[in-house]
């Protein structure tokens, strides 16, 4: 039977996605926000960064507004270096001391989230104390070249050895070092190591997990894409600039097995409790028309096949009436295609399994499936919004988006996950939350969205906001004015405005 392809309704409802950021910027968050007041920083960058590549932040914010934004942004630097997630840890210069200082640090995230923001908002970082960022952001590196989340009493380092930890580190180095303008004194972090560590994280089927012997994902491999191209430590043409140096780079055969792996995230599955696939001797079948002893484990009776295969039942004499069950210990019959598996033998088996179907054609999606693509997260895992451009950004950094389905996925962001007032779910039905509206949009961004600014896939935000990050004269290695204390060059008005900020909680 011929399929008739619906009509295209993929339309990108930008009006709806503008006020729903507005409301996320002008009014109070959802009450299931409320355990996320801590990370009140990453919630503003993807709220000031959407309305950004939307083109409206200029529009619906004054410049008061925006300067406000930028204060608030500063009463969360750390005085010690670094930024934190949130304003409810600061207890003032004057009132803080040992005691309390330590339920107050700055933490790799919130540091990394607050640069950004100040870049998308048009900041001049002269009160940024970079120097003593960059100090703290060296001693928050592990021996193995890894990064954790923040410093403790004593220099103690939190947070597990992580390459999330990683990319935000080398972003946070990537946006304060420039090229390295009034920095002769400053520790720098061990690059190697770090390369090490990613490299390390590399799995058997071709992804990055968060650590070395990890599970690949999406989003651990966008991160060691990330820390390596800004590291300058993947091979030509993948990496633009040049390398900062060292004896440990990615070569070509790295970025080919992430580059198979990345595109094969891409799925027809679309919902968790979709059936799973399954084989039998006629080709796939649906959960639906296999028989339900085939699906959990049976008592032995005289119309199921035994529990345990290697034992014999009363039940055999009858069991032929029914459908036969693939043997979980496969017999071998014909040969299969060499494949190499890291640190396993390289050697092909003899036989492939009888019950495998004799063609990939009745593995093949059809037609009608393919009208939605989106991206999972792992192997075996249904697409989720988020995903389209944790796997869709690692490929823009490798600059391979052309492997990327587009229509079809384009398709699965604005058919499936985009939500009637605005912003993205999760998955197909789910409501909009910040995360994941945020992702879609930089995922569409990614795919040259007519009615979205162009994005930096490295940094997630904005190429316009990245730019100006680059065009200030500190970064440019000019003589260098933000890395004196900020209550040196910080006009008596900005300091009042701050001390209101204090006494009203943020």
């Amino acid at each position: 039977m011929s399929f008739s392809s619906p009509p295209d309704r993929s339309t990108f409802s930008r009006d709806r996605h503008v006020k729903y950021w507005l409301r996320c910027l002008k009014t109070f968050l959802p009450n299931l926000y409320t355990s996320n007041d801590s990370n009140r920083m990453t919630l503003a960058l993807f709220t000031i960064s959407a309305l950004d590549l939307l083109g409206v932040l200029h529009d619906h914010t004054s410049a008061a507004d925006r300067q406000a934004y930028i204060d608030w942004i500063y009463l969360c630097q750390h005085p010690d270096g670094g930024f934190r997630g949130f304003t409810g840890t600061n207890f003032g210069d004057a009132a803080r001391n040992a005691e309390n200082g330590r339920w107050d640090p700055a933490n790799v995230a919130g540091t990394f989230f607050a640069l950004a923001g100040l870049g998308i908002l048009g900041d001049s970082f002269e009160r940024v104390k970079r120097k003593e960022c960059l100090e703290w952001l060296s001693k928050l590196q592990w021996e193995d070249g890894s990064f954790g989340e923040l410093m403790g009493e004593d220099n103690t380092i939190y947070g597990r050895h992580d390459i999330r930890y990683c990319y935000m580190a080398t972003a946070v180095r990537w946006i304060l070092s420039g090229h390295g303008g009034g920095l002769e004194d400053v520790s720098d972090i061990d690059v190697d190591a770090l390369a090490t560590f990613v490299l390390a994280s590399k799995t058997y089927d071709g992804g990055i997990g968060n650590a070395p012997f990890g599970e690949a994902h999406a989003g651990w491999t966008y991160c060691g894409i990330g820390t390596l191209w800004m590291l300058g430590k993947l091979p030509p043409p993948y990496s633009k600039h040049t390398s900062d140096g060292g004896l440990v780079f990615a070569d070509d055969e790295f970025v080919q097995d992430i580059l198979n792996w990345l595109v094969y995230r891409q799925t027809t599955t679309l919902l968790e409790d979709e059936p799973p696939f399954q084989i039998s001797d006629e080709g796939p079948l649906s959960v639906q028309s296999i028989p339900p002893h085939h699906l959990e484990n049976p008592a032995p009776n005289a119309h199921e096949a035994p529990m345990n295969l290697h034992e014999t039942s009363a039940a055999e004499s009858v069991a032929s009436t029914t459908p036969p069950i693939p043997p979980l210990i496969p017999t071998w019959s014909t040969p299969i295609p060499l494949f190499h598996v890291q640190g396993a033998s390289t050697e092909a088996p003899a036989h492939t399994p009888s019950f495998l179907p004799s063609s990939s054609a009745s593995l093949r999606p059809n037609a009608e499936d393919l009208l939605f693509v989106g991206f999972s997260g792992r192997c075996n895992k249904f697409a989720d919004t988020c995903y389209s451009f944790w796997a869709g950004g690692a490929l823009a950094i490798l600059k391979k988006t052309h492997l990327i389905s587009f229509n079809s996925v384009r398709r699965y962001l604005l058919e499936k996950s985009q939500h009637l007032v605005g912003g993205f779910g999760k998955l197909p039905g789910d409501p909009p939350d910040i995360l994941h509206s945020y992702l879609g949009l930089a995922a569409l961004a990614v795919m040259k969205e007519p009615s979205l600014k162009s994005l930096d896939p490295t940094l997630c935000i904005s190429v316009s906001a990245r730019e100006h990050i680059q065009s200030l004269p500190w970064w440019q290695g000019a003589v260098d004015t933000a890395t004196t204390s900020p209550s040196s060059n910080t006009s008596k008005a900005q300091r009042d405005r701050e001390k209101e900020f204090l006494m009203i909680g943020g």
